[in-house]
């Protein structure tokens, strides 16, 4: 995956760098990406980045899956050069643990108050791509998790059952969406 990652992350700055504007023009853009947001170590907070790993196991081809760590500017030049950013996360919020929810935001403000322990470079990172100008249309898949604070690799119970549903939804909004 981190070949694939690097490869295409150098196509981007290719593209970059051949525009006279520093854009990348609509034609070079591609349709979907899936990105998966969230910090594996820190149990639930990991959820988004076990979608995409899921959704890659079982060779999913209909869009471009991306695992985005904890989200930064370092993902900025990616989110630019899709038309569609299907963003998966983990969110702390007030619905049971492994509520599964598709949200269509279209700024930062528009996303759930807490979505989870990188929330504000995720945040962030829309937003200067709004300022750049070229905004992708957005949608969230947010993962309700009740506590990311303990160290650990292992999903709850409540969120692990909840893969299937999210990575149906993922499903479900790429197709949606291709039409």
């Amino acid at each position: 995956m981190w070949l694939n990652v690097i490869t295409t992350k150098r196509k981007i700055v290719r593209r970059l760098l051949n525009n006279d504007e520093g854009r990348i023009l609509d034609e070079q853009q591609k349709n979907i990406l899936v990105l998966g947001i969230g910090n594996i170590l820190m149990n639930d907070e990991g959820v988004g980045i076990h979608v995409v790993s899921h959704l890659e196991k079982e060779g999913y081809s209909d869009a471009d899956l991306m695992d985005g760590g904890t989200g930064g500017f370092h993902l900025l030049g990616f989110i630019q050069s899709y038309k569609t950013i299907i963003i998966v996360d983990a969110s702390l919020d007030q619905y049971p643990a492994g509520n599964v929810r598709v949200l269509h935001p279209k700024y930062a403000k528009d996303f759930p108050v807490q979505l989870s322990a990188h929330e504000i470079g995720l945040k962030d990172l829309i937003d200067a791509a709004g300022l750049l100008g070229e905004t992708p249309d957005f949608h969230l898949i947010a993962i309700s998790v009740k506590d990311f604070q303990d160290m650990g690799m292992d999903l709850s119970t409540d969120v692990e059952a909840a893969l299937p549903d999210a990575i149906q939804q993922v499903k479900d909004l790429v197709i949606s969406l291709s039409v």
